[in-house]
This record gives C-alpha cells, sequence and structure tokens, in this order.
C-alpha cells in the first residue's frame, strides 16, 4: 500500500511509458469504497473513521496518478497520442479519469469535511467537479467521435467497455447536487441543478442507445480474453449511478427550486423511487450474470490484471444507489441490501488493492 501513497515512491523505477488512463479506475474503486461507507443507512462501528481513512487513501493515489500521468504525457507523447487516436480499445479508458476526478471531490465534501474544514472541503470538491465535469463532457463527445470517424471497430466485438466515456457525465450529475446547499440561492443552484439534470439525460440516453452494441457483441463473439471478464461489472455503472443520482435531485429540487411547490417537490420524489427500484432490479439480475461469469472465470485460472478494478466502482454506485431508496422508502430490504452490497464491494476492492501494491513491487504491472 505504501507504494501507491507516495507520488515519489510511484515515479522511481516503474515505466510509466505503460502507465495508461485505465490506472484511474484505482482511485474511482478506492474512492466509492469510502464514499459509499459513509452513505450506508446503518451506523456500524469505526464506520466514519474507516470512511475518512480511506477516502484519503484515494486522494493520495489521485496525487501520485496525476504526477506519473503527466511524466507519461511529458516524456511519452507518441505513445499517448496512438493510445488515443489508433488503439480504441485503450481509448476508451479516457472515461475514467473525469470520473475519479469527480469521486474524489465529491468525497472530500461528503466524508472530508472533518479532516479539510468545511471551507477546504467545499473548495476541493468545488474544483473537481468542475473541472471533471468539463472533462466527462469532452470525453463523452470526443470519443463516440473518435469511434466514429477514425478507430477501426466492429460492433460484433462491442465488450462493456465501451460504456466508460459516456457514463462519465452520469457521474457528475450525480455529485453536482451535493453542491447545490453551498451555491447562493436562486439562478446558480437552478443551474446546477438542470445542468446536472442534462447531464444524467445525454448519459443516460447514450447508453440506452450503446447497450444493445455492447450485448449484441458479448453474445456474438463472447469476450476476447479471460482477463476481460470482469469488464461485465461495467454495465452496472450506469444502473447505479442513475439510482443515485435520482435520489440526489429529489433532496435538491426543494433548494433549488423553492417556487416549485409541495406537489412539484412529491412528484420528484415519487420519480426518484419508482425509477430507483425498477432499474435496481435490472441491476441485480446482471449483478448475477456478472458474479457467475467472474465465478467461471476464476475457476478457470483467471490472472490478476487491471481489470478487476472495473468491479469496484460499479457495484460501489449500486451501494449508493440502494441507501438512497433506503432513506427515501424505510424499507429495511433495501438496508440489508445495502449492507450485503457494500460488502460485497469491500472484498472485491481490498483483493483489487493488495494484488496491485504487489504487482507494483513485483514490477509486473509498470
Amino acid at each position: 500500500m505504501a507504494t501507491l501513497l507516495a507520488p515519489r515512491a510511484t515515479l522511481r523505477g516503474l515505466d510509466l511509458s505503460r502507465l495508461g488512463p485505465n490506472w484511474y479506475a484505482t482511485v474511482m474503486g478506492t474512492a466509492i469504497t469510502g464514499n459509499a461507507a459513509a452513505a450506508l443507512p446503518v451506523d456500524l462501528p469505526g464506520r466514519t473513521a474507516f470512511a475518512e481513512a480511506v477516502w484519503t487513501l484515494s486522494l493520495l493515489m489521485l496525487a501520485a496518478l496525476l504526477a506519473g500521468r503527466a511524466v507519461h504525457l511529458t516524456r511519452h507523447r507518441e505513445r499517448a497520442r496512438r493510445t488515443l487516436l489508433e488503439d480504441p480499445s485503450a481509448a476508451v479508458f479516457y472515461g475514467c479519469p473525469p470520473m475519479a476526478l469527480l469521486a474524489v471531490g465529491h468525497g472530500a465534501l461528503t466524508v472530508g469535511t472533518p479532516l479539510l474544514g468545511t471551507r477546504g472541503a467545499l473548495a476541493l470538491d468545488a474544483l473537481l467537479w468542475t473541472v471533471g465535469t468539463g472533462y466527462a463532457l469532452v470525453v463523452a463527445a470526443g470519443l463516440p467521435y473518435l469511434m466514429i470517424t477514425r478507430h477501426r471497430l466492429s460492433a460484433l466485438e462491442a465488450n462493456p467497455t465501451w460504456l466508460l466515456p459516456v457514463v462519465a457525465p452520469m457521474v457528475a450529475a450525480a455529485c453536482g447536487p451535493a453542491l447545490v446547499p453551498h451555491l447562493p440561492e436562486g439562478a446558480a443552484r437552478q443551474a446546477v441543478l438542470y445542468g446536472c439534470a442534462a447531464m444524467l439525460g445525454a448519459s443516460l440516453l447514450a447508453t440506452l442507445a450503446l447497450l444493445p452494441v455492447v450485448l449484441g457483441g458479448l453474445l456474438h463473439s463472447k469476450l476476447p480474453a479471460l482477463v476481460l471478464t470482469p469488464s461485465l461489472f461495467l454495465v452496472l455503472g450506469p444502473l447505479g449511478q442513475s439510482t443515485t443520482a435520482v435520489q440526489k435531485f429529489a433532496d435538491a429540487v426543494p433548494l433549488a427550486l423553492p417556487g416549485a411547490g409541495e406537489g412539484a417537490v412529491a412528484v420528484a420524489r415519487g420519480l426518484a423511487e419508482v425509477y430507483g427500484i425498477a432499474v435496481m432490479g435490472f441491476a441485480l439480475l446482471w449483478l448475477a450474470v456478472a458474479l457467475a461469469a467472474n465465478l467461471r472465470a476464476l475457476r478457470a485460472e483467471m490472472p490478476f490484471a487491471m481489470t478487476w478494478w472495473a468491479a469496484t466502482f460499479p457495484v460501489g454506485t449500486l451501494v449508493t444507489g440502494a441507501a438512497g431508496l433506503a432513506a427515501r422508502t424505510g424499507f429495511a430490504g433495501f438496508t440489508a441490501l445495502a449492507v450485503a452490497l457494500y460488502l460485497l464491494l469491500f472484498a472485491v476492492w481490498a483483493v483489487a488493492l493488495a494484488r496491485t501494491a504487489a504487482g507494483l513491487r513485483a514490477g509486473r504491472l509498470l
């Protein structure tokens, strides 16, 4: 773990020419583990301290990774260019950096306030949300453009990693409402809420357009390599994130739109509940598929790879979505679901973190 903590150590003795955007998945998975712990609808012993420690780790990992990527982009500019323009299987992972920024920023406000103070946490969240949102929108438009005009692709070989670029604005949409109470009343609050709603719509419709292509590719060509099996969890990302987002929207409506009236607030809350329950049902169905496929891959001796991190952030969004439903409905079943999903998240995150640290120390990953 120390290898992941110190930026100076991570930059020494490693081949940073191989440090691609997929490494931001480690930050995403770590941040959501801390954020989801704080969102759990039960007060477990040590939960707050654990959430703060894990979020702090994600912040340090982000700092180390930003430094490493700066070196990569400076010293290996041609390789970075080829990754983006000529390697579609790697280019889709440019959806990860903005989501990492957004997840760490959101955690600053929801987890890191006791550590940073209210003003410090708010400033960090505002900065990372602004940068992450802009980055997410560029990626969500730019990667599909490259896929259409430049990348050599076949829809028959589509896989869940194709979803990464278009899901990034949905993460921004889910994180934005946390800033609403801290903004001046009136236009500023409305702009953030409306903007987040627009990003949710854009990302959700893009996901709905891509999902049939992805499922068709999986049915036709299967996964090209055993180590890609964890990518099946990526389908859960837009499901859990959109469920989380609509819960946050419903809570923000009275603050951003005080003139909307009780009827509009009730409609927003009702839509959040109905949408969340319906989507959570499909998410649990796909979770069963992903778990079964990955257990099969493990029995076939699937080796560790960075793709294992694909199981962390999506499951984390299911935790926050279930926690939001538990708070909205008061139904104990959603509370139990959130806790069960968090136990799965923690187990996968702990294994991925330990194996990544070991791989870095041994020089197998970089």
